[in-house]
């Protein structure tokens, strides 16, 4: 992304936060602020397109910051249509589902899917229904680093494996060398950097680890990080501010928090050509997913070893999850009429401009005969 462009977006992010104050939502984890978000002229939606319904008052909700940025731009055109004020506190996706079943929020955002354990402690909130997943963002898990004369990176799940287990140490490695033959490779220490927070994307990137390079990676995985050594950092926001100011940094979050004086890996997948990190590359991927929910419940099931051109292989689908049935009354309304907008033609054309994925269409249109049946 050209560097005008970084900056407009940082500027319209920053006029978002402002117009909307308390209104931001974040997504996986976080109290992050968000790169980028849009306005209207780079928004298809109009005021008029939104259909607000009974909404009114205000929302609580919290979960992924994995989708923060894309949270922000929907809740600014959202606001300024309905009136309705979202609260989107952020704490992370293992905050998010915790706080949706403990009954304290309308809906939350998770990277990961529900757990059977957190499917049955939904039952006590959703008064004769469950708590179900609804996929509504996509992306790419792009791996920022910033190492001082190196603008091209490859690297492949084996090489990742061991930076982010502490077994590859310097940037100069030869696993690294092999790679990048062309690269001038520093004698730098790398400082790899994970979540400190449970959150779905070091789910969905240690999956991937498990998926392709099991010798590497013997850990079981999950939302809190299991390996040992290298450092820690809340938040997507916050790793990707330790990279960019870490010389010989390296760290996973979404495409979107890539930002100036940091560069993103390309991976070697088996294709033909490395795959950058991109909302196209992305796409492809997501595209080959499968609906493995039950009912209404639409938890989707990533290739992470996928090998197809122009795949990129590390992706994530952040859900929002909410009650099938025994939704609260009082928030119901505006909850469906949020969800709607952002699960809309409209609201799925905002994701491409801030480095998000649309979500495929076949999956969306399930998704939105769902939410018109939430009760």
């Amino acid at each position: 992304m050209k560097l005008q462009r970084k900056n407009r977006l940082r500027a319209i992010s920053l006029g978002a936060v402002a117009v909307s104050g308390a209104l931001a939502l974040t997504a996986c984890g976080s109290d992050d602020t968000g790169k980028k978000t849009t306005d209207n002229s780079s928004s298809s939606t109009s005021a008029s397109s939104i259909k607000c319904d009974n909404a009114k008052g205000q929302l609580l909700a919290d979960g992924s910051s994995a989708q923060k940025n894309a949270i922000d731009a929907w809740v600014k055109e959202f606001s300024q249509a309905c009136g309705v004020q979202i609260n989107y506190k952020g704490g992370g996706s293992g905050a998010g589902v915790t706080a949706f079943t403990q009954g304290q929020v309308a809906f939350a955002g998770s990277d990961s899917a529900l757990k059977p354990e957190e499917v049955t402690a939904s039952k006590k909130v959703c008064s004769g229904g469950q708590g179900i997943d609804l996929p509504m963002v996509g992306g790419p898990i792009a791996l920022g680093y910033n190492v001082p004369g190196v603008d091209n990176l490859v690297l492949d799940a084996p090489t990742l494996a061991k930076i982010f287990d502490s077994k590859i140490k310097t940037w100069n490695d030869p696993a690294i060398k092999k790679l990048n033959p062309d690269a001038k490779l520093p004698n730098l220490k790398i400082q790899a950097f994970h979540r400190s927070d449970e959150s779905g994307t070091t789910d969905n990137f240690t999956k991937y680890l498990i998926a392709t390079t099991p010798d590497n990676w013997k850990y079981s995985g999950g939302k809190a990080w299991q390996a040992k050594g290298g450092q820690a950092a809340p938040q997507s926001a916050g790793v990707a501010q330790q990279v960019k100011q870490t010389a010989g940094a390296i760290g996973y979050f979404e495409l979107s928090y890539v930002t100036d004086g940091m560069k993103a890996v390309s991976i070697s997948t088996g294709a033909s050509k490395p795959v950058a990190p991109s909302t196209d590359s992305a796409t492809a991927d997501i595209a080959a997913a499968k609906v493995i929910g039950t009912g209404k419940d639409l938890s989707l099931q990533l290739d992470y070893k996928t090998k197809a051109e122009g795949a990129y292989p590390i992706t994530l689908v952040t859900y929002e999850i909410i009650c099938d049935k025994g939704n609260k009354a009082d928030t119901l309304p505006a909850t469906k009429a949020f969800l709607r907008y952002i699960a809309s033609e409209d609201g799925q054309k905002v994701l491409s401009g801030i480095d998000y994925a649309p979500v495929p269409d076949e999956i969306i249109a399930k998704v939105r005969t769902t939410i018109e049946g939430l009760s």
